[in-house]
C-alpha cells in the first residue's frame, strides 16, 4: 500500500476509535461508588439513575441539582451497610411493593448514618433503621402511595432495636406509621406526620422526647404504648377523625409527662388505657390545651397516680369520660388541680385568678353515655337539654361527679413553644379553624385581665 493510501485511511481509522469510545456507557452510579475509596465524598449530579444501590462503605454521597434514584417498583432502593455514611440531597422513588419483604426506599443495618434533605417518593416503606444507632434521620419529605388502602402500606419511618436516633424536620404524608420499636433514647422533633394510620408510634421504647411535632388528619395523632421515661411536649395534634380518631393515646406507660400540647377537634383528645401501669410510676399532663373535641379525655379506668394541673379543657363536647362510670379520686392518686374548664360557672371574688368554688364534672347525659354510648346519637337533640334542665331543677337525679377540681382557673392557657402550623395560599377550613382558636383564647385572656383592671 502507497504512502498516499495510507495518508487517507488514516482519517477514517481515527474516526472509527473516536465513535468506539464515546459508545462505551458511563459507569452506573454503583460502579463510582465501588471506586469511591472510604471517607471520600461522592458527587452526583442530576440524572436519574436506575437501582437497586447499596452502600457498603463509609462515604459521603451527596446529590446536587436533585438526581433520582429510580426502583422501577422492584424491591429497596437504597440499602446502607457500611457505618459513618452520610446520604444528601436525593430523590429516591419507586420502591417495590411487598410487606412481606419489607420494600423500603432507604433501609439502614449500621450505626452513624445520616440521611438528610431527601425527598422519597411512590415508597412503600420510607426510612427503615434495623440496629442501626446514633442514626440521624433530618428534614427528609416521605411519601407514601395514597392509592394503597392503609392496611397495604408501609411505615414511613421504622426503628426496629435502634438507640438514640435524631428524627428531625421531617414531613411525612400517605403513610402508615411513623413507629419507634424497642429502641431507646429517640428524639423526634420539629416532624410533621399526616393522612397517616398513627402520625407516631411508640412500642417498648424508652427515655424518648416527643416535641414540637405536629400530627394531622391521621387515624390517630400519636400512641403511645408499653414504655416508660417519655416526654411528650409541644406538640400539635388536630383533626385526627377517622377510624379510631384520638389525639395522644396512652397504653401501659410509665413515667410519662405530657405537657404543653394543643389537642383541638379529635374524637378524643387524651386517651388513657392502665396508665400508668407499675404500682410506683406517675404519669402528669400539665399545660395541656384540649379545645373542640368530641371528647376532652377519655379513660378506661379511673388513672390512679395521675396529676391534671393546669390544662385548659375548652368547648368540648364531653370534656371527660370515664368509660363505664365511676369517678377519678385523690385516695387513688388521682389530682386535678387549676385546670380550665369552658363549662365553669363558678366566679372568683378574691381575683387571683380561681374559681372560690369547685369545678364538679357532672351532667346527667354524660353518665348515661359512659354507661350507653350509643345514647350519643341523641347528643344535639332537645331531649338532652331536657335532661339537663331537670337535673338542676332536682339534684336528687343528678348523678355523683366524675371529678372535683377544687380550685379552677378563670382563664384558660395557651401552652408557649407550639410547632408552628405552615398555611398554604388558600387556608383549608380546619387551619382556619385553628386560627379562630388561638384567637379566642388570646381574646378571652384579654377581656379577663380587663376585669381585673377595671
Amino acid at each position: 500500500m502507497s504512502v498516499g493510501s495510507w495518508h487517507s485511511i488514516t482519517p477514517v481509522l481515527l474516526l472509527m476509535v473516536s465513535l468506539t469510545a464515546q459508545a462505551q456507557p458511563a459507569p452506573s452510579l454503583q460502579e463510582r461508588l465501588a471506586a469511591t475509596a472510604p471517607g471520600d465524598t461522592l458527587r452526583v449530579v442530576g440524572g436519574v439513575h436506575p437501582g437497586p444501590l447499596r452502600i457498603t462503605k463509609p462515604v459521603v454521597l451527596l446529590g446536587v441539582d436533585a438526581p433520582v434514584i429510580d426502583g422501577q417498583g422492584r424491591g429497596t432502593v437504597v440499602t446502607i451497610e457500611a457505618p459513618d455514611v452520610m446520604l444528601r440531597g436525593f430523590v429516591i422513588r419507586n420502591s417495590g411493593r411487598s410487606l412481606d419483604r419489607e420494600d423500603a426506599g432507604i433501609a439502614v443495618y449500621a450505626d452513624r448514618v445520616t440521611i438528610a434533605d431527601i425527598r422519597l417518593e411512590n415508597v412503600l416503606f420510607g426510612i427503615y433503621l434495623r440496629q442501626a444507632d446514633s442514626c440521624r434521620i433530618l428534614h427528609n419529605t416521605i411519601e407514601g402511595d395514597p392509592s394503597l388502602d392503609t392496611p397495604r402500606r408501609g411505615d414511613l419511618i421504622r426503628l426496629w432495636y435502634s438507640n438514640d436516633a435524631l428524627i428531625e424536620g421531617n414531613l411525612t404524608r400517605h403513610g402508615r406509621d411513623v413507629v419507634i420499636w424497642f429502641a431507646r433514647g429517640v428524639v423526634l422533633r420539629d416532624n410533621t406526620m399526616q393522612f397517616g394510620r398513627y402520625g407516631l408510634h411508640f412500642m417498648y421504647s424508652d427515655s424518648a422526647l416527643v416535641e414540637r411535632n405536629r400530627m394531622l388528619r391521621n387515624s390517630v395523632g400519636a400512641y403511645l404504648m408499653y414504655s416508660t421515661r417519655l416526654t411528650f411536649r409541644h406538640n400539635l395534634l388536630a383533626y385526627n377523625r377517622h377510624a379510631s380518631a384520638i389525639g395522644v393515646g396512652l397504653k401501659d406507660m410509665d413515667e410519662v409527662t405530657v405537657e404543653e400540647n394543643v389537642l383541638v377537634d379529635n374524637q378524643i383528645g387524651i386517651f388513657i388505657d392502665n396508665s400508668p401501669r407499675a404500682i410506683d410510676a406517675q404519669i402528669r399532663y400539665r399545660g395541656n390545651v384540649a379545645a373542640y373535641n368530641d371528647i376532652g379525655v377519655q379513660a378506661l379506668q379511673d388513672a390512679p397516680r395521675s396529676t391534671f394541673e393546669d390544662n385548659s379543657f375548652l368547648e368540648n363536647y364531653e370534656q371527660i369520660d370515664l368509660v363505664g362510670g365511676g369517678r377519678f379520686t385523690e385516695a387513688n392518686g388521682t389530682f386535678w388541680r387549676h385546670n380550665y374548664w369552658s363549662d365553669y360557672r363558678g366566679y372568683d371574688a378574691d381575683r387571683d385568678g380561681y374559681g372560690d368554688v369547685p369545678y364538679r364534672a357532672v351532667a346527667l347525659f354524660d353518665a348515661l353515655t359512659d354507661r350507653t354510648p350509643a345514647f350519643r346519637l341523641f347528643a344535639f337533640s332537645p331531649a338532652v337539654q331536657a335532661l339537663e334542665l331537670a337535673a338542676r331543677a332536682f339534684p336528687v337525679i343528678r348523678p355523683e361527679p366524675k371529678l372535683t377540681d377544687p380550685a379552677p382557673r378563670m382563664r384558660p392557657r395557651l401552652p408557649e413553644g407550639l410547632p408552628a402550623v405552615h398555611q398554604p395560599m388558600r387556608p383549608t377550613l380546619a387551619l382556619a379553624g385553628l386560627t379562630l382558636l388561638l384567637m379566642g383564647l388570646w381574646t378571652m385572656g384579654r377581656a379577663h385581665l380587663r376585669r381585673l383592671h377595671g
